[in-house]
């Protein structure tokens, strides 16, 4: 009986129960299971040596990783499942829990990431990003592209090369105008520029086949205004792509950058995409700085 008491107290915290809870679906790391709650790792290996030494959970060790499992209980399922109700942060959990397992099952990441690491360590003639660029673009079908938060519109312009056509939107007259000038003396005739807000996106519904937002949704007051806009201007099968910045704790790009957001995490691009009605939203951090404050860019993907 003393056991079952002890047990079921253990049980009774809500950290313990949402770590129980994603136990149950998943076998996870103390890193993974930090991720997912947020919460530190003295506190998440309290609780899981506490579980553990009630019987709760058991651990299976790989190398230097300790991945630790539920032990099945009936009368602990039963718990659980009541539990589930009550609990206000179960699907923020699943979902996070989501992520995490997608993240685990992508290892072909690392290894881009060390090849990203090796390019340019060493010179090779002709060999620079701007040339990849330049060749990828160069394979993008003709499209009608929204680079929405376009600043003077560098992007713009080197999307206009093989874009159907390309409409800038920026909320600065100065950028506008500035990119204008640009587009006129270099005779870009596919690309125009227009005076607008992304939560207020000053084209069509429905007329648009890609929809691009690179480092503008921190500087935006409502992120899911902009998102719920770039669906709405995106023709069906139409396409969202966001390059951002993922969350981190540089305060000083408030006044620098006259930043709003410092950042979002994975699961906050996600969450966005799929309330503004996007479908296959994915996320992926695709780039870390090598100097401080060490930013990180997030693409996030989408379909309407």
């Amino acid at each position: 009986m003393a056991s079952i008491l002890k047990s079921l107290r253990l049980a009774a915290d809500p950290n313990r129960l949402r770590l129980l809870l994603l136990l149950e679906q998943e076998e996870l790391s103390v890193a993974e299971i930090q991720e997912i709650l947020s919460k530190g790792q003295s506190q998440i290996s309290t609780h899981l040596a506490q579980l553990k030494q009630a019987g709760l959970v058991d651990d299976r060790r790989t190398g230097k990783n300790a991945f630790y499992r539920l032990t099945a209980r009936p009368a602990l399922m039963d718990l659980l499942k009541q539990a589930e109700t009550e609990i206000p942060e179960v699907d923020e959990d699943r979902r996070a829990l989501r992520l995490v397992l997608r993240k685990r099952q992508d290892r072909m990441r690392r290894y881009f990431d060390e090849l990203a690491g090796k390019f340019g360590r060493q010179y090779v003639p002709g060999r620079s990003w701007k040339g990849i660029a330049e060749a990828l673009l160069k394979l993008m079908p003709p499209m009608v592209i929204a680079d929405l938060g376009a600043g003077e519109g560098t992007i713009s312009q080197l999307m206009a090369q093989r874009a159907k056509k390309v409409i800038a939107v920026d909320n600065s007259e100065k950028m506008v105008e500035f990119g204008s000038e640009l587009a006129r003396t270099h005779g870009i005739a596919n690309l125009e520029y227009r005076l607008g807000d992304i939560e207020d996106v000053p084209i069509r519904a429905g007329t648009v086949d890609l929809a691009f937002l690179s480092q503008a949704l921190h500087h935006a007051p409502h992120p899911e205004r902009a998102l719920s806009e770039a669906w709405r201007i995106l023709k069906p099968g139409g396409k969202i792509a966001i390059l951002d910045l993922n969350r981190h704790h540089f305060e000083e790009a408030r006044e620098m950058y006259a930043d709003l957001w410092l950042g979002f995490t994975e699961l906050e691009i996600e969450r966005f995409l799929k309330g503004a009605g996007f479908k296959n939203a994915e996320t992926a951090v695709v780039y870390k700085e090598q100097e401080p404050p060490y930013f990180e860019t997030l693409l996030g993907t989408g379909e309407k």
